[in-house]
């Protein structure tokens, strides 16, 4: 009976002890194959996102190529630019022209190119220059007063006095003026995207007859005498022209002598040259 009793609790111990680790290993099983689910989405994502920095690698290598490539021409544009260009501040020429410029300002006033501080009034003497001597040595009878040339920003502004293309009071044009009309027209018909405006000034004395009314009318008159002078006798395309009339309304000095009249009768050129154009023709 003891022994009975005995067996019996040994054989109880025994199926308590294989229940545990039955449970156990259930237990451990179930956290291996979490484990397992686990390793393997982070393998996966892993996997991914060495997908991903490749192709963010590749993509770098080939902007980095890119900038190597546009270094390189930008390092062949300015070589070209240093061979065949002048630049300084916002004037840039072609090396050509800068040469044919200097030897235009070899033959300018010298007190005037020493007042040129920079490569733009440089510019601008010479191109006043050669306007101004083919200008009037076409023109019979003219003064160097009578033909003034202002240049700003690259606009050429030419005031010729109205001695050189009209009588008093009148907007019918001289035969003496063709010359200087003519070599406008040259300057102008050299550029095809060249715009022109031709603006019409007269002094303050009133004028009032048949056909004019007043200032205003001769000074507009006066300018599309001029335009329509430019297209007819010189094939100027009308289309690159502007006809204005300023009246006595913009003098350059006081008209309180016969002498500051004469100055502010005049008619004013405005163009936009291509400077390549103009040291190629003058």
């Amino acid at each position: 009976m003891k022994n009975s009793f005995i067996i019996t609790g040994i054989l109880g111990a025994t199926i308590m002890v294989s229940c545990v680790s039955k449970k156990k290993y259930t237990e451990l099983e179930s956290n291996l194959f979490k484990t397992q689910t686990e390793l393997a989405a982070t393998n996966q994502e892993k996997a991914e996102l060495e997908e991903k920095m490749a192709i963010i690698e590749a993509r770098v290598a080939e902007y980095n190529n890119r900038i190597n490539s546009l270094r390189s021409v930008n390092d062949e544009l300015n070589s070209t630019n240093a061979s065949l260009y002048s630049i300084e501040g916002s004037t840039i020429m072609s090396k050509n022209s800068k040469t044919k410029m200097n030897e235009t300002l070899a033959m300018v006033d010298q007190e005037k190119l020493a007042k040129a501080k920079t490569l733009e009034d440089s510019v601008n003497l010479a191109v006043e220059y050669n306007l101004k001597k083919n200008i009037t040595e076409t023109t019979e009878d003219s003064d160097q007063d009578d033909v003034q040339i202002d240049i700003d920003q690259t606009v050429v502004m030419i005031s010729v006095s109205d001695k050189l293309l009209f009588n008093t009071g009148s907007y019918r044009i001289n035969s003496k003026a063709n010359p200087l009309l003519q070599k406008l027209a040259e300057v102008i018909n050299a550029e095809p995207s060249l715009q022109v405006m031709i603006e019409g000034h007269t002094d303050p004395r009133s004028i009032s007859t048949g056909v004019l009314q007043d200032n205003w009318d001769l000074s507009v008159k006066r300018a599309t005498s001029i335009v329509r002078k430019l297209q007819e006798d010189y094939n100027v395309s009308p289309e690159k022209m502007i006809a204005a009339g300023r009246a006595s309304y913009m003098p350059i000095v006081e008209n309180d002598s016969p002498e500051n009249m004469a100055i502010n009768r005049r008619t004013r050129i405005v163009l936009i040259p291509d400077l390549d154009m103009f040291f190629a023709m003058l």
